[in-house]
């Protein structure tokens, strides 16, 4: 119970330090909007912006949660505020799990901007919400631990902001956001199905637009092994390099 009290806190701790504040606020939501509207304005048809939804949905939650999380970790490090933590009588894996819940949840309201302009441009009724929501819940859990991944592999913000620019690029062009995996170089292919977005950005395509080509439970069951991979990856990192 202490533990919990102590995760509960943390992410309190995190909301309001950093998430809630005014700058983060409307930079989650002018990035998103800046996305969609990017997007929505060249397409000309409802065919066209149900055909994007999927891409920038994925990118409003890949972009939020890496670069919230690297700055926040990566902050705290640097003002050694974070060696504090890690002395507190709770496990490192809950800890880690209260200093990311809040990127995660920042990534889920990131996701649902794209979808509120879509709704006034075209009909979403034949969506499969449950499919969506478990998507877009996955993807933000995936891309928050690729931040912490990131985030305990460097030590200054700058550091963070560059090597998340490394992964999330490629991840443009590679996952099928907007460019089919089809349609690309047959040497590239086999790069895509090596990243995680490519298999969320394909669940949102199947439930939005019925046009996925990986079966469902298939990219559940591997972003869940991604996101499980990466969390060990990174707390075994932490206990290697933070932890004396």
């Amino acid at each position: 119970m202490k533990g919990w009290i102590a995760f509960f806190n943390i992410l309190m701790k995190d909301m309001k330090n950093y998430y809630l504040k005014p700058p983060n606020i409307s930079w989650g939501i002018i990035f998103p909007v800046a996305w969609t509207l990017m997007f929505f304005i060249r397409s000309q048809t409802e065919v066209d912006v149900k055909a994007i939804l999927p891409g920038v949905m994925s990118l409003s939650i890949l972009f939020g949660t890496t670069s919230m999380l690297a700055v926040t970790i990566t902050f705290e490090r640097k003002s050694r505020s974070f060696e504090r933590l890690l002395l507190a009588p709770i496990d490192l894996n809950l800890l880690m799990l209260a200093k990311t819940t809040g990127a995660i949840l920042f990534g889920i309201v990131n996701a649902f901007v794209p979808v509120i302009f879509a709704s006034f441009m075209v009909s979403l009724a034949q969506i499969n919400w449950g499919v969506v929501l478990g998507s877009v819940v996955l993807i933000a859990i995936t891309s928050t631990f690729l931040g912490l991944f990131i985030a305990v592999s460097v030590s200054e913000v700058f550091e963070a902001q560059t090597f998340s620019n490394f992964f999330r690029f490629p991840m443009i062009f590679l996952c099928g956001l907007f460019i089919p995996i089809g349609d690309l170089p047959l040497f590239l292919r086999p790069i895509s199905y090596l990243l995680p977005l490519t298999y969320g950005a394909d669940i949102l395509k199947t439930a939005i637009n019925n046009e996925g080509h990986i079966m469902l439970y298939v990219s559940f069951m591997i972003l869940a092994l991604f996101s499980v991979v990466l969390f060990a990856v990174s707390t075994n990192n932490i206990k290697k390099k933070w932890i004396v």
